[in-house]
């Protein structure tokens, strides 16, 4: 059994989305831990729903992974500068549930984008969302793939190098994390 419990969360729900390529591959260079990918296939947050129905099945549960896990990847990508809508709805939904599932929880944020900064604003963004739930969001290094269809072999591995490095650097700092997560 794996010593870590690893939840990712990607801003795509494309199959084929190089943001989803990047999580897994970041996945693998973290090394052993039982990984599951969050479901982000959820309804448009709405109070009212909220109201009458409660917390949905399928948020309290992407909710529990992230509070049971040691660290969570979250991949997302660039739409029109800013975070994917089912992004931003995913964390409104988690943000609505109790106990806290992010607080004190190590974050480590990635992005893949078409353009030449990689997803830099998508980043930014995604800090400023996640920062209220106060997790741990790791700092560095800043992992942001640009001209992202070039980026990945046939196998859907990253080949370029100094992505791949700061990749590893970020996914060897994510694990001292859950490591003190995780004997804390």
């Amino acid at each position: 059994m794996a010593e870590f419990k690893l939840v990712g969360l990607c801003g795509s729900l494309r199959k084929a989305s190089t943001n989803r390529l990047l999580m897994l591959e970041a996945v693998r260079r973290f090394g052993d831990a039982d990984f599951v990918e969050g479901d982000l296939r959820l309804p448009l947050y709405d109070g009212d729903l909220e109201a009458e129905s409660g917390i949905p099945a399928e948020v309290q549960a992407l909710a529990d992974q992230i509070a049971a896990s040691d660290a969570v990847i979250v991949a997302t990508p660039e739409y029109n500068k800013g975070i994917s809508g089912v992004l931003k709805n995913a964390l409104d939904w988690v943000s609505r549930t109790k106990g806290a599932p992010w607080a004190n929880k190590p974050v480590a944020l990635m992005s893949a984008a078409a353009g030449r900064a990689g997803g830099e604003r998508t980043q930014n963004m995604a800090r400023l969302c996640l920062t209220p739930f106060r997790p741990l969001l790791i700092t560095g290094p800043e992992v942001m793939v640009a001209a992202t269809a070039q980026q990945w072999d046939d196998q859907g591995r990253l080949i370029n190098e100094l992505n791949a490095k700061a990749l590893d650097e970020l996914m060897q700092v994510l694990r001292r994390h859950a490591l003190a997560q995780h004997s804390g």
